[in-house]
């Protein structure tokens, strides 16, 4: 059963988004740049994991790597929604699914690593699906926000300094972005907990210590992985989730994204291929709240023709794991 996160404070705010600027910073140097111990901030830590679903996870940057990413829109039967939405998400290569249209639709972000991953799913597993009866595929082509820019820098918790003073120093790539076969065992551990320690790394590669930090260095710098954290958003008094999908006019699709990029509500935005033009994600404090943002700051964009909103039913998974059914 989910356990309820009753509060949340500033510290509890600051502490998250001073692992979404560096996931794999110490407690101590998080706790010297918010002026409140380790130990607090290490039990703030556990605290956040135990009832608000936070993970700090090593994620694949798809747009840096030059893969596909994909978001589906899969309408089945009421009955059979959440089946097939549990389904998807044992999936690897599946992220952020969830249940919409009154239960009747799966929404579904999928990044497979090779053509053959793609059409097992679009071509294979889901139209023969029982009870599946339209599946739409949106090919994401740019992104306007999202990945490595995490929403929750937009509650402002930390100061200009406090972000300066926590981010990591970027280290030059020594190449383009490219996993490598042999980084498959560091990944697997990094993508089940971001802030595994370096011999727990060591470990499991097989490697030295300091080979380990060199290659974790060189795949965070090239941007072919970033340390994301994920979380529960009802822990932040935004329990009110839904996906955009904006038809923008082709001269204005540039500007439209760079201007949701900057709006405190969307979590996500990009560009894509299909009936409409951008995809976005935006979360509210609750249903009013959501129509006076899509009455008010996205209304008024110039150049936005038409938005079809979808809120979600109910979350199935988020970045990487599935949620408990309440």
């Amino acid at each position: 059963m989910e356990t309820e996160f009753h509060t949340i404070d500033k510290l509890d705010l600051q502490v998250m988004s001073a692992l979404e600027v560096d996931g794999r910073a110490s407690f101590s140097r998080i706790g010297a740049v918010l002026g409140v111990s380790d130990q607090t901030v290490a039990r703030r830590y556990r605290r956040l994991c135990a009832e608000g679903g936070l993970r700090v996870v090593a994620m694949r940057d798809s747009h840096a790597l030059g893969q596909d990413q994909w978001m589906l829109r899969v309408r089945c039967a009421p009955d059979n929604a959440l089946a097939i939405g549990e389904a998807l998400a044992k999936r690897p290569d599946t992220y952020w699914i969830g249940l919409a249209s009154g239960g009747t639709e799966v929404l579904c972000l999928t990044r497979p690593r090779s053509p053959g991953d793609h059409d097992d799913l679009l071509l294979g597993k889901l139209p023969r699906t029982p009870r599946v009866m339209e599946i739409r595929a949106h090919q994401l082509l740019h992104r306007f926000y999202g990945g490595v820019n995490g929403w929750v820098r937009k509650l402002h918790a930390l100061t200009d300094e406090q972000t300066a003073a926590l981010a990591p120093v970027p280290v030059p790539a020594a190449g383009p972005a490219r996993i490598e076969a042999e980084d498959e065992p560091l990944l697997a551990v990094l993508e089940r907990d971001g802030r595994a320690t370096y011999p727990e790394l060591q470990r499991a590669t097989g490697r030295s210590e300091s080979a380990v930090k060199r290659r974790l260095a060189a795949l965070l710098g090239s941007g072919a992985v970033y340390i994301d954290v994920e979380y529960n958003p009802e822990i932040f008094d935004h329990p009110v989730a839904a996906v955009l999908w904006i038809t923008a006019a082709p001269g204005a699709l540039q500007a439209v994204g760079e201007a949701l990029a900057g709006h405190d509500e969307i979590a996500h935005a990009s560009a894509t291929a299909g009936a409409t033009n951008i995809c976005a994600t935006a979360l509210a404090r609750s249903s009013a709240d959501l129509y006076a943002y899509l009455s008010g700051p996205l209304g008024r964009l110039e150049g936005v023709q038409h938005v079809e909103t979808t809120p979600f039913l109910r979350r199935v998974k988020q970045l990487t794991y599935p949620l408990a059914a309440r």
